[in-house]
């Protein structure tokens, strides 16, 4: 299943989510363009849990910084698609800086679960995944019963059906619970458990950040 497309009107310009879209795909660009020293860029400024628990004040910012880097196209399209179909809602609800703060500490606390199931690892992680499986968290616990355009595969039928946010999150997370039960927590190269550490994260955190936002 792949979303197109939610049916959840937002009150405000989602301009910090356009803002987030945008800062991945020029860093990514940046990449790119960087050819050789592409390795090298992602050993910087990637976060290598090894690197986080053995020197943290020297290597704490590479827990933001790898956020807006990307592994190759699919991942980087991936990702977007997610963040722009979902991200305007949450930041409508939040405000523009409460939503830019809530973005980075489901980034920050995804990445921390990566890291706690490995602390020796060498292994570079880059991605917004853990941040925007925050965002669909955070979703799933405001707008359950949105309506989300899907794009469906049964094998060789392809269709575009209208399903509930809740029935397309919880595959989503589920699928992820399960890739990391069968290959590991960063098998083939996909931290699984920042994906579900950060979708927990939203989950959880979403109700207080959201009080704040009418509170404050």
């Amino acid at each position: 299943m792949i979303p197109l497309h939610d049916e959840n009107p937002t009150r405000t310009f989602p301009l910090f989510t356009i803002g987030l879209v945008a800062a991945n795909i020029l860093v990514f660009f940046w990449e790119l363009s960087l050819a050789q020293q592409g390795t090298e860029f992602i050993t910087e400024y990637g976060l290598v849990p090894y690197q986080l628990t053995h020197q943290p004040l020297q290597n704490y910012p590479n827990v933001f910084s790898s956020m807006f880097m990307h592994a190759g196209w699919g991942h980087l399209l991936g990702n977007m698609l997610y963040l722009w179909i979902f991200g305007n809602n949450i930041e409508d609800q939040l405000g523009k800086l409460r939503f830019i703060l809530f973005y980075l500490t489901c980034g920050a606390l995804a990445a921390g679960s990566h890291v706690a199931a490995d602390l020796n690892s060498q292994i570079p992680m880059v991605g917004a995944s853990g941040a925007i499986s925050g965002v669909l968290g955070a979703y799933l616990m405001l707008f359950p019963f949105a309506r989300v355009k899907t794009l469906v595969f049964l094998g060789f039928f392809i269709t575009i059906v209208r399903i509930p946010a809740i029935f397309l999150l919880l595959v989503w997370v589920g699928l992820q619970v399960l890739n990391n039960m069968a290959t590991g927590p960063d098998s083939g190269g996909v931290a699984w458990l920042a994906h579900i550490g950060g979708f927990i994260v939203g989950a959880v955190l979403i109700h207080p950040f959201r009080l704040s936002a009418r509170t404050g």
